[in-house]
C-alpha cells in the first residue's frame, strides 16, 4: 500500500461503534442502548414487509416517487423537494460530499451526533467543534466560529445524546446569521417524539440555506431496514440526486417505509407512551440522585456524580441484563444514555439503579 494514497481525512476517522446488544453469560436482556422503538414496527409496516418479499427479483424505482409522495402528503411538504436515502446517514453523507471538501470547514457542536466528524473527514474538510451551553446548542457560539471557509453547520435537534432542543426562533437566527454560501443541516432524527414539531420544514420553506433530515429508524421502528430522507430547496435536492446511487433503496425498504409513514395512529400512540414513560423514568432516577435534562427524544441522559460512578453503574446494569450507552466519546464521561423502553423495561432500570445506589452506600 506504500504507493497507494488515501484521500485526505480518511485515516482520521474513528470507526463508529453501535450500541451493545449482548452481555456474555446473561440471557434476559433489555437493550436500551440504541434508541430503538421498544414496540417494534407497526402492523401496517409488518404487512408491507411480508408482501414486498414477492418482488425481490424486480429492481426498485430510481426516483422513490411513491415514498416521496407519501411523506409529502403526511407532512404537508413538496414531494419534489424530498430525497430518500439509506437512513438519514446517507443523506448527511451526500450533503457533505456535495458541498464541502479540502480547505473548507464544517461546524458541529461538542456533544453532537458522532457521525458528524466521520462525514467531515470523509469529504476532506476541516472539523470545527463548538461548545454547547449546558448541553444545549449555543447559536452565538456557532456564529462566532463561522469564517469564510465555513460551508456546512450540523445541528441535531433534538440532540443526541443530550435529548435537549434549541427553539425555533434560535434556529432561524442561526440560519439567518450564517455566512453566504453556508448550509445549515437540521438533523431531526427524533422529530416525531416532539408533539407538533415540524423538524425544521418551515425553515426550509422560508430560506434557501437550510436542509432538514429525518429517519424511519426511531419512532417508526425500522432501524433494521435503514431508510431516511431529507427536505431542502429544489436546487439542493437536484445536486444531491446527481451523486445518489440510482437503486440505493430496495423495493422492501420503499414499501415498508411508505406504509409506516401513513400509519399515523401508530406514531401518535408511540409518541404518547414515550412521553409518559420518559417523564416517569426521569423522575424515578431524579429521586435516586441521578438528574437529567428535560429530554425531547426517546431517551434520557442520566448524569452521575463522576465518571467512575457512571462506569460502575453501567457495569452493574449489565450484570442485571440491562444494556445502556456510555457516552464518554461524546464528551460526557459522567453520563449514561438510557433509551426509554416499555413500562416493564423502565421499571427494571429504575429498580436496578436503586439497587446500585444502595450497594454503593
Amino acid at each position: 500500500m506504500t504507493k497507494i494514497q488515501v484521500q485526505p481525512g480518511i485515516m482520521e476517522i474513528a470507526l463508529y461503534e453501535g450500541g451493545q446488544s449482548t452481555v456474555e453469560g446473561v440471557s434476559d436482556i433489555v437493550k436500551l442502548s440504541s434508541n430503538e422503538n421498544p414496540y417494534g414496527a407497526g402492523d401496517a409496516a409488518k404487512e408491507a414487509y411480508r408482501k414486498s418479499g414477492l418482488n425481490m427479483h424486480r429492481y426498485p424505482s430510481t426516483d422513490h416517487a411513491d415514498l416521496r409522495a407519501a411523506i409529502a402528503e403526511v407532512h404537508d411538504l413538496k414531494a419534489e423537494q424530498i430525497i430518500c436515502g439509506v437512513g438519514s446517514d446517507e443523506v448527511l453523507h451526500l450533503i457533505a460530499q456535495c458541498f464541502a471538501g479540502p480547505g473548507d470547514e464544517i461546524i458541529y457542536t461538542e456533544h453532537g451526533f458522532s457521525m458528524y466528524p466521520i462525514l467531515v473527514h470523509a469529504c476532506g474538510a476541516t472539523p470545527v467543534v463548538v461548545p454547547e451551553r449546558e448541553r444545549v446548542v449555543d447559536v452565538d457560539a456557532i456564529l462566532k466560529a463561522c469564517t469564510d471557509k465555513t460551508k456546512i453547520v450540523f445541528i441535531a435537534n433534538p440532540g443526541n445524546p443530550t435529548g435537549t432542543m434549541v427553539g425555533g426562533n434560535e434556529v432561524a437566527r442561526l440560519a439567518d446569521g450564517l455566512p453566504e454560501g453556508c448550509l445549515l443541516v437540521h438533523d431531526g432524527a427524533y422529530t416525531e417524539f416532539v408533539e407538533g414539531f415540524d423538524g425544521g420544514a418551515g425553515l426550509v420553506d422560508a430560506r434557501d440555506n437550510v436542509i432538514m433530515t429525518r429517519t424511519f429508524s426511531k419512532i417508526y421502528g425500522l432501524g433494521g431496514l435503514r431508510v431516511g430522507w431529507g427536505y431542502a430547496p429544489k436546487e439542493i435536492i437536484d445536486v444531491l440526486n446527481r451523486v445518489r446511487g440510482p437503486f440505493n433503496l430496495s423495493n422492501m425498504q420503499l414499501a415498508v417505509a411508505e406504509a409506516a409513514v401513513r400509519d399515523t395512529e401508530f406514531v401518535d400512540r408511540c409518541r404518547k407512551d414515550n412521553a409518559r414513560l420518559r417523564a416517569w423514568l426521569a423522575e424515578a432516577l431524579m429521586e435516586l440522585g441521578v438528574p437529567s435534562d428535560t429530554s425531547c427524544a426517546n431517551f434520557i441522559l442520566a448524569r452521575f456524580a463522576s465518571e467512575a460512578e457512571a462506569s460502575a453503574c453501567d457495569a452493574f446494569l449489565k450484570k442485571q441484563g440491562i444494556i445502556v450507552r456510555k457516552v464518554a466519546g461524546y464528551g460526557l464521561p459522567n453520563c449514561l444514555r438510557i433509551t426509554v423502553g416499555d413500562e416493564s423495561g423502565c421499571r427494571r432500570v429504575a429498580h436496578a439503579v436503586k439497587s446500585f445506589k444502595e450497594l454503593a452506600v
